[in-house]
């Protein structure tokens, strides 16, 4: 194993200026600093992580908040949480998930020890309880997702106005006159979820820009829940020929659904979806859908983060823009 006095051997510098280098304590000249750096690269050295912590002040660890709530789409968020651990470790940085809905007391609990540098937050809720903590730590914080009130915040997320609004207007471009939004389980509206809400509201929008008919019904997460949901509607609306899925546990049921009642998707109902490609393009048919890019949101979370951790400036807000991808699920509409 290299050690610290290897690489103060290598780079002809005494070990306690090695160890200046990685702490960032002293002023280094440039010239030795580059010898240092050279010198960890080529040896491959990597400083102990008890060493390192006390050198620096800094655990190297960030806490990744994701209480896993019901109505939760796990394998969705569990993407988010890869992202985030992966581009994690190229900062040299470890992640200490937490996964149980412990809110203010779980932060305060995080926040208060010396476990980690900095947080981020997922499953943001509109009114979120969790907000006036992170806004009071020491500690920087960014938060995957937008409350009502995101002042003195640092948030990412996938525009999700934007989406929703962006497939009512796919399907409107297509001819479709009538349509619903299949949405997510009733208790993640409930809590008001953010990315939820403003789903709803950018996809009623567009229904009104557009001269549409369309409503938007909550489902439970289950086969049976979307099964009686698309006989329904069916039953109330038979001019329906659109619908929107933000759903991701129930997209294939739905289009079971479709074809059990005797519709054809897409020639006799369109569907588009907002939901991890993987999820849309291993559907039968293949479904149009706007993506929810994971991993770019987990990566460019810790990013900000690291940003913050260093005395950078960030942006408050930082809005991906959605993009919607027509597949075959999703056609001119016959009536």
């Amino acid at each position: 194993m290299v050690k610290i006095t290897d690489v103060a051997r290598h780079a002809g510098v005494s070990p306690s200026t090695v160890s200046y280098v990685l702490s960032g304590k002293r002023s280094i000249s440039e010239e030795t600093t580059r010898r240092v750096r050279a010198s960890i690269r080529e040896l491959g050295y990597r400083p102990h992580a008890g060493a390192r912590a006390l050198a620096s002040s800094r655990s190297n660890v960030v806490a990744l908040m994701l209480p896993l709530r019901s109505g939760v789409a796990v394998p969705v968020v569990m993407g988010f949480a890869t992202s985030v651990v992966t581009a994690a470790r190229r900062h040299d940085h470890d992640v200490l998930l937490l996964t149980q809905e412990e809110g203010e007391d779980g932060l305060r609990r995080v926040a208060d020890s010396a476990l980690v540098d900095a947080l981020i937050v997922m499953d943001v809720q509109l009114r979120d309880p969790r907000l006036p903590l992170l806004r009071s730590l020491d500690r920087p914080s960014v938060l995957i997702g937008f409350p009502a009130d995101a002042d003195d915040l640092t948030c990412i997320d996938l525009d999700f106005h934007a989406a929703g609004a962006a497939c009512a207007r796919h399907l409107a471009a297509l001819g479709h006159r009538e349509v619903a939004m299949i949405g997510s389980p009733p208790e993640v509206y409930e809590r008001e979820t953010g990315f939820a809400q403003r789903v709803t509201e950018g996809f009623a929008a567009a229904v009104r820009e557009h001269g549409m008919t369309g409503d938007v019904h909550p489902c439970e997460a289950s086969a049976d829940a979307a099964k009686d949901l698309v006989g329904r509607l069916l039953r109330e609306r038979p001019d329906l020929t659109g619908i929107l899925v933000h759903n991701e546990q129930v997209v294939d049921t739905v289009v079971r659904a479709l074809r059990a009642e005797g519709r054809r998707v897409p020639q006799d109902v369109s569907i588009v979806a907002i939901c991890p490609d993987e999820l849309a393009e291993h559907a039968d048919p293949p479904l149009s859908s706007v993506a929810i890019p994971a991993g770019e949101v987990g990566g460019r979370a810790v990013e900000l983060l690291m940003a913050k951790l260093d005395g950078e400036p960030v942006p408050a807000a930082t809005l991906l823009p959605p993009t919607l991808t027509p597949r075959a699920s999703s056609t001119t509409a016959t009536r």
